[in-house]
């Protein structure tokens, strides 16, 4: 190609004479049309262009037989464009003929020679096949005179500025100066300087647009004049820092005999270690900020030996950064009659969790992004709160990761140690975001009450406050990693027994969302859709033809008498024990003895019944009265007994390893009975000759909680009237020395127990009855309830007038006066 321009230059150069006649051209309408890139032609100038496209190869070959052929040449404006349209063309250009063409061997490309003529303005394209064919008008240029002297002292300058500019550049071919200074015609030369130094396409084109010669030469003297200050100021830069340069060469070449030689012993930029670093680090999607860290970190592997500890250290650490999912994201099914089908056959009941998790999906469905909610399922065990998260997961087609926070003491298993230290690694929240592999998983964090808080190594609870802000976790920074990476996408689910062992702080951030017990019905349930199934297949029963099952009266025979629990944890148990002894049996004589287990049989299978059911016990005696309790396990029954002796009077027993709160709902209870004695009709003189000793029996069981007290005030109460408490009749609530009734807890698990043990009627607190109207009918049947307001409406409902069998005679003295 340079062989080309010399050509032109020197073609040029030979051109004498009066050159306005090239200006005046009548060309046809339409006209072939030359589409350059970065390439502004301009009148006079003999120029080379490099022919590639296969349109513009068909028009050159054309021309090439036409020695009096004219073309319109426009340079396009964005040169990547490999199919110009009349948009993609600057409106201004030249008229121009081929000169010669020349054939580049070994290539499909041609250069040919041509001459700019007159300029011309651009009307409209008309075909683009075999080659651009297009509608262009002639524009009138205004030509100086030959004696203007203002324009030929303006060219003088011209030249001696770009011959200056020429010698500065290096980028110039000296043949441009050759050429320059041997051009005798005035408008050549400033068509010329106009066209081959090294000015950006949108100056030239300003150029090419100036309505006369005279204009164009003023212009080209400021550009050159800018071109010269930038040329001189690198000029200056490059003798300043020569010596910078220098030292830079002198050091890189000490780098390279380093990477020489760490390459010969297998440890250089072309270790493996290296390079599978570099190649993983490619593919990632990290941040401008993370990237740099990275490569700083991967420098500083280069100064390391492979033989120190550090060296292992600085590669674990590389390989922890590239093995994150940074932004990357697995793609949530938005599908909700799906999700939510998945949810009802994984887990039967937990109404409110799946409308939750529903909820957040039909949002996000809405809004296309959305920082996850954090959830915590709270209720007692075995009810399925972990594997509700492994459903979760799949309804959602994400990916699933859990870590048991039970009995975590160091909040380095959160945040990460430090690098600082021997054998640090990353906390337990990042290395589970890797094992994941994405950024958005579904992440349980299991038995977050049971976290050990306020330790010597730091306070866990706390370091999980950053994890579970959601207007923190964005930027969660681990002690290990130590930059920051962004939480916010996954969706974490805490699990906790107990909410009162959760600091308030980190129990503010989360939506606590009860997960309540199972009735009976509903284990069953369970049993027949997964535990049974499950344990058949665990046991390998299932490949038999015929299968042992359950009958629905031997699971429900096993739910009341074989378990004490909310959960199903124990029933599954239960129900791999009892097909573990098929199994057994079949394996030992070759045949099982039955396909149907019934509730006569679960005696040969599981042994005596551990448990029985908490029945209630009838009214027959004083003083005894059914009281409802909520335990870690659910509800339960439990009985208060109070019975009077004779003595001094104005003692109060209390027994059954009772709780300090137990105590004193017992001590306000007598308080009350002694204030109100009259309505019940009884001597009070009565306290000062009878003691009062009140046991809640299972002595062997811890005691706590103020929700028996109407059940105490109503037992003492019978006790000191030997009157009978109405049956199949349950209470719970708190009393004050004024008699309120006030609400308590646990409303539901205390149904349940309620229902097992028989009870009909369920007598408390009228606050509580918004709890019952949240809870579904299949948990009410059965069961009526009586909502009161103080302790006498208590006792107008439980108190009957009828005397139990042998009652106690409570005879009150009359005290003697002595004369």
């Amino acid at each position: 190609m340079d062989r080309e321009h010399n050509n032109a230059f020197q073609m040029i150069a030979d051109y004498e004479g009066d050159i306005r006649h090239l200006f005046d051209v009548e060309a046809d309408n339409p006209i072939p049309i030359l589409a350059t890139r970065n390439m502004v032609m301009f009148p006079g100038v003999i120029s080379p262009v490099l022919v590639g496209r296969t349109s513009s190869i068909n028009l050159v070959k054309k021309l090439s037989n036409q020695p009096d052929g004219l073309l319109a040449i426009f340079c396009q404006k964005d040169p990547n464009v490999e199919n110009p349209s009349g948009n993609d063309l600057f409106e201004t250009g030249v008229y121009a003929k081929i000169i010669r063409v020349l054939e580049m061997p070994g290539s499909s490309n041609i250069t040919a020679i041509v001459q700019g003529l007159g300029k011309c303005q651009l009307s409209g394209l008309i075909k683009y096949r075999p080659y651009i064919v297009g509608r262009v008008d002639p524009v009138t240029e205004e030509l100086p005179a030959q004696n203007d002297t203002e324009f030929n002292a303006a060219v003088e300058d011209l030249r001696a500025r770009t011959n200056e500019f020429i010698k500065k550049n290096d980028d110039i071919p000296d043949e441009a100066q050759f050429a320059l200074t041997n051009i005798t015609n005035n408008i050549v030369t400033v068509n010329f300087v106009s066209s081959n130094m090294p000015f950006n396409i949108t100056d030239k084109m300003d150029l090419l647009r100036c309505p006369s010669t005279k204009d164009r030469v003023f212009m080209l003297l400021k550009l050159i004049h800018k071109e010269m200050q930038l040329v001189e100021l690198k000029q200056n830069i490059r003798i300043r820092t020569r010596e910078d340069i220098d030292e830079q060469q002198r050091e890189y070449f000490l780098q390279q005999q380093i990477k020489n030689i760490k390459e010969e012993l297998g440890n250089g930029e072309g270790s493996p270690e290296r390079m599978e670093l570099l190649e993983q680090a490619n593919n990632k999607k990290w941040s401008e900020e993370v990237e740099k860290v990275f490569y700083k970190e991967l420098d500083r592997l280069d100064t390391l030996n492979p033989q120190s500890p550090d060296y292992s250290i600085q590669i674990n650490y590389l390989q922890t950064m590239v093995g994150l999912p940074w932004g990357e994201f697995t793609v949530d099914d938005m599908n909700l009659k799906r999700a939510e089908r998945i949810l009802n056959h994984d887990h039967y009941g937990m109404e409110k969790v799946k409308e939750r998790i529903l909820e957040h999906i039909a949002v996000l469905s809405l809004r296309g992004d959305l920082k996850s909610p954090i959830l915590c399922l709270y209720g007692p065990p075995g009810v399925g709160k972990t594997s509700l998260g492994k459903s979760i997961a799949s309804a959602m087609k994400r990916k699933y990761v859990r870590i048991s926070l039970g009995g975590l003491h160091d909040e380095s298993e959160i945040r990460g140690h430090r690098r600082t230290y021997v054998g640090a690694m990353p906390g337990r929240i990042i290395k589970s975001i890797q094992k994941a592999g994405s950024s958005n998983p579904v992440f349980i964090l299991d038995e977050i009450d049971k976290v050990t808080q306020h330790t010597i190594n730091g306070d866990p609870a706390s370091a999980l406050l950053e994890v579970l802000d959601p207007e923190q976790n964005s930027a969660f920074h681990d002690n290990y990693l130590d930059v920051d990476f962004d939480l916010s996408k996954v969706l974490f689910i805490a699990t906790a027994n107990d909410l009162t062992t959760i600091p308030r702080p980190l129990l503010d951030r989360m939506e606590v969302i009860e997960v309540s017990g199972y009735i009976t019905e509903e284990k069953i349930e369970i049993a027949k859709r997964h535990l049974i199934p499950r344990e058949q297949q665990n046991t390998g029963l299932s490949t038999l033809e015929e299968c042992p099952t359950f009958t629905k009266p031997a699971i429900e025979h096993i739910i009341e008498q074989y378990t004490r629990e909310s959960g199903v944890r124990q029933l599954e148990k239960q129900i791999n024990k009892a097909l573990r002894k098929l199994a057994f049996i079949k394996a030992r004589d070759g045949e099982l003895p039955y396909a149907k287990i019934t509730p006569d049989k679960l005696t040969y299978l599981l042994g005596k019944p551990p448990y029985y059911r908490d029945i209630y016990q009838g009214n027959d005696y004083a003083g005894v009265v059914t009281g409802l309790a909520w335990t870690s396990v659910g509800g339960e029954i439990l009985f208060i007994e109070t019975s009077l002796s004779k003595g001094k009077g104005s003692k109060l027993t209390l027994t059954g390893n009772l709780g300090d709160v137990m105590k004193e709902s017992a001590i306000i209870a007598l308080e009350y009975v002694k204030a109100h004695i009259d309505t019940l009709g009884v001597d009070y003189r009565i306290f000062d000759q009878w003691n009062i000793h009140i046991h809640v029996p299972e002595g062997a069981t811890p005691k706590d909680g103020p929700s028996a007290g109407i059940t105490i005030a109503t037992s003492i109460a019978s006790a000191l009237t030997q009157r009978k408490v109405r049956r199949n009749t349950a209470m719970t609530g708190e009393i004050t020395l004024r008699g309120k009734v006030l609400p308590v807890g646990g409303i539901k698990e205390k149904i349940l127990a309620a229902k097992r043990a028989g009870i009909t009627d369920i007598v408390m607190c009228k606050d509580n009855k918004k709890d019952i109207d949240e809870i579904p009918a299949i948990y009410l049947k059965g069961v009526e309830f009586h909502y009161v307001e103080n302790v006498q409406d208590v006792w107008r409902f439980a108190l009957t007038d009828e005397i139990v069998d042998l009652p106690v005679q409570l005879n009150v003295e009359t005290p003697t006066s002595e004369s």
